[in-house]
């Protein structure tokens, strides 16, 4: 095993030991179950750690992370997370979190092939197209870059909405707040997109579901 591997292994009996210390129950009160207040769904960008952004400890943040922080409508893998967290966990929070320097919207901007991904880069460009008039009116390139990743986060925000499990949730009454977040890697703040949807009443009337 190269030093590496091994290193991980050190750490890992480093922090059990710093948690022990701090707290000797800390593990056997994780072992008893989860409740999460919040729903993260995020970039999997290794820069873009969801607990150490928000200062969240284990057990108070449930994760789902994909390339450019992507909420597609057929990603069963994306609609699990989402039903166990909003139906199961009863989260009252879901955060769509983009960051700036994201490389997937930067692909997205352009027509390269990448391999595979291409195909999971095209619903980005579907957000592009929605915006076209907007992104193309910034010169400056980097401004558009970070431009794209906002309106990206967004779409997100609102394609979230659209899910018949949120849905469905607000029909049953539930307390469940949808926001959308992008993350400065430079900096390690957060912006508030000021996209905060709570209601169905919020989507156009074609994506309303009757239950």
């Amino acid at each position: 095993m190269d030093k590496f591997y091994n290193q991980l292994k050190a750490n890992n009996k480093e922090w059990v030991a710093q948690q022990l210390e701090k707290d000797p129950a800390f593990f056997s009160k994780l072992e008893n179950g989860q409740q999460p207040p919040l729903l993260w769904i995020g970039c999997a960008d290794s820069r873009v750690p969801a607990n150490q952004i928000i200062g969240a400890q284990p057990g108070e943040v449930f994760v789902h992370r994909n390339i450019a922080n992507m909420v597609v409508h057929t990603d069963m893998n994306m609609l699990s997370v989402l039903d166990y967290a909003v139906n199961a966990l009863k989260v009252k929070h879901v955060i769509v979190c983009g960051h700036y320097g994201c490389g997937g919207v930067k692909a997205a901007m352009g027509n390269d092939s990448i391999g595979l991904i291409d195909n999971w880069i095209r619903h980005i460009k579907n957000v592009y197209r929605l915006h076209k008039t907007e992104i193309d009116s910034i010169e400056d390139e980097k401004q558009k870059w970070d431009r794209f990743v906002e309106l990206n986060v967004k779409e997100q925000v609102f394609d979230l909405a659209k899910t018949s499990i949120v849905q469905n949730a607000w029909h049953n009454g539930q307390d469940l707040q949808l926001h959308g977040w992008a993350y400065g890697v430079g900096d390690g703040i957060v912006k508030d997109l000021d996209v905060n949807i709570s209601s169905d009443k919020q989507l156009d009337s074609v994506y309303q579901l009757n239950f």
